[in-house]
């Protein structure tokens, strides 16, 4: 799957991305806002790792965002199982130098439009810290919305935080008659 669009690339994840990949990864600023298992500091180890990982999944769930020719930020999903299989949790990151440009609000909407066309998926997700207050409006942006805060739900640097929590849910298009 590839979308081109006038800021960015969707596009699989390529091996020549490693260095690019651990350039940007390699923040922690954007460490701050992701889960602990994305690690820090991001090393050329870790981008082969997860290029590796990525390339082995049946499907396409992860997705490299290219922008000027490079990887500046990747955004994917996570299907859901048993009685939530038609769930799935997004997630994304992006450059620090890419911020406040738009791009994420508009690779959210096009990675959640690609799952709906093409997985059985119909419903959407995602948890955002407390005081990301920009990756809630990307998700608003996109078309999600909030549903809750969820107190003390996670433990990043030390302390408790609240999530908000998100979501989109596949609209169905009315039947011409």
């Amino acid at each position: 799957m590839q979308i081109e669009k006038s800021k960015y690339i969707l596009r699989e994840w390529r091996t020549n991305d490693y260095t690019s990949l651990a350039k940007h990864a390699n923040n922690i600023n954007i460490w701050n806002n992701v889960r602990d298992y994305f690690p820090h500091p991001y090393t050329i180890k870790n981008a082969k790792e997860f290029i590796r990982m990525v390339s082995g999944k049946p499907f396409q769930q992860d997705f490299a965002i290219e922008i000027n020719g490079r990887v500046g930020g990747g955004i994917g999903f996570v299907p859901g199982s048993d009685i939530e299989q038609f769930s799935a949790e997004i997630g994304y990151w992006l450059g620090e130098e890419y911020w406040n440009q738009g791009i994420m609000s508009e690779a959210i909407k096009d990675v959640s439009e690609y799952i709906f066309q093409h997985t059985k998926i119909v419903r959407l997700f995602a948890t955002v810290f407390e005081y990301n207050k920009a990756s809630m409006k990307a998700l608003e942006n996109a078309g999600f919305r909030k549903l809750a805060i969820l107190h003390k739900a996670a433990f990043k640097n030390g302390k408790f935080i609240n999530l908000h929590y998100y979501e989109l849910v596949k609209s169905k298009t009315p039947k011409k008659k």
